[in-house]
């Protein structure tokens, strides 16, 4: 998939509503609204909306110091209703009160280039999309535990780039992405997928692709990269993997369903040969050599996306660590159909 190429001089006509759910923000928000604030695109054509999802801290307080951006509580809006879906609640609430003809979310702890918005808006006024999932990438300090997190995302973001180019709405990233409000509506915004906890992305996608075949894109352009922190520690990785994981089965595509289990199956294969080599030694040769086949298959694919986002050298560790992804995506997958996960201080089933 070739790079699109922004035109920095571009005139856009298009309003947009640039939609923010947050909860406990307080580090981040901040320079979330300068970046926006910030871009190069024409003020009256930008509407910036955040929603605060009951924050116990001052996240509240610093929305609400910025000039040009509407806040929403969104416990005004809930009447003390119990919810298992806020951040689907937060989205669909500033929708309803938005102006804009296409919406863009992010999430409160993401940084962009200042000509991030362009690159969507003139990106979506060339082909007309109804949908637009656009590139994320983790920040990086250089341990190991920050590349394995931003190699594995890159994995996820080259998938999602080709799975799109071949008009499948099954990946996409909500830390960026854009949607027509009329193909929103058109779908019934999250009706019957309100009560899952996550998917505001994945499975709001899928609901827009069926409706809209082939007017989903992905947005190949290096101006258009929203970056955002990994996860601190083990214990949140872990959580927020089952969390995405929690969606495989929701999808109604039963086709999609079998190619996520073929990939869990997969690797579950490694497993059993490991187990398998304590009777019979041969079977570690062969868990070696499909090791040694799966890491190439990777790599080839992987480097142009590495390119992409500049992130060569995290390709350096590779081999090392299928040794650590094997056994998460195992855990991961089993524990996102069978278990509980703790996202934003809140217990999810």
């Amino acid at each position: 998939m070739p790079n699109f190429i922004l035109n920095k001089q571009y005139l856009p006509t298009t309003k947009v509503s640039i939609v923010i759910p947050a909860r406990n923000e307080e580090k981040n928000i901040k320079h979330l609204l300068k970046d926006i604030l910030s871009q190069y695109y024409p003020t009256h054509l930008m509407e910036i909306i955040v929603v605060d999802d009951h924050s116990t801290d001052q996240t509240a307080q610093i929305i609400q110091s910025f000039q040009g951006v509407k806040y929403i509580n969104l416990s005004d809006h809930l009447h003390g209703e119990i919810l298992n879906a806020y951040k689907k609640k937060a989205i669909e609430t500033a929708i309803a009160q938005s102006e804009g003809e296409l919406i863009i979310t992010t999430d409160a702890d993401c940084r962009m280039g200042a000509y991030w918005l362009l690159s969507l808006v003139q990106y979506f006024e060339k082909y007309k999309h109804q949908f637009i999932a656009a590139p994320v990438q983790f920040s990086n300090n250089g341990s190991f535990f920050q590349t394995f997190q931003s190699l594995d995302f890159i994995t996820m973001q080259g998938i999602t780039g080709a799975v799109v180019n071949n008009q499948s709405g099954t990946m996409c990233n909500g830390a960026n992405l854009a949607y027509t409000k009329k193909a929103f509506h058109a779908v019934g915004g999250f009706k019957d997928i309100d009560d899952i906890a996550s998917g505001d992305d994945m499975l709001l996608m899928y609901k827009i692709e069926q409706k809209y075949p082939a007017r989903i894109g992905y947005l190949k352009c290096p101006e258009a990269i929203v970056t955002t922190a990994p996860m601190q520690d083990l214990k949140s990785f872990l959580q927020q993997r089952i969390r995405w994981a929690s969606k495989a089965t929701k999808f109604k595509d039963k086709r999609i369903q079998f190619v996520l289990g073929l990939v869990y199956f997969f690797n579950l294969t490694f497993l059993m040969l490991q187990l398998f080599s304590l009777q019979n030694s041969q079977n570690l040769f062969t868990f070696f050599g499909l090791l040694i086949l799966k890491t190439a298959i990777e790599m080839y694919f992987l480097k142009p996306v590495c390119h992409f986002f500049k992130k060569e050298k995290e390709l350096y560790p590779f081999f090392i660590l299928q040794f650590i992804h094997i056994p998460y995506i195992l855990l991961s997958g089993l524990m996102g159909q069978f278990g509980s996960y703790r996202w934003k201080e809140r217990i999810v089933k």
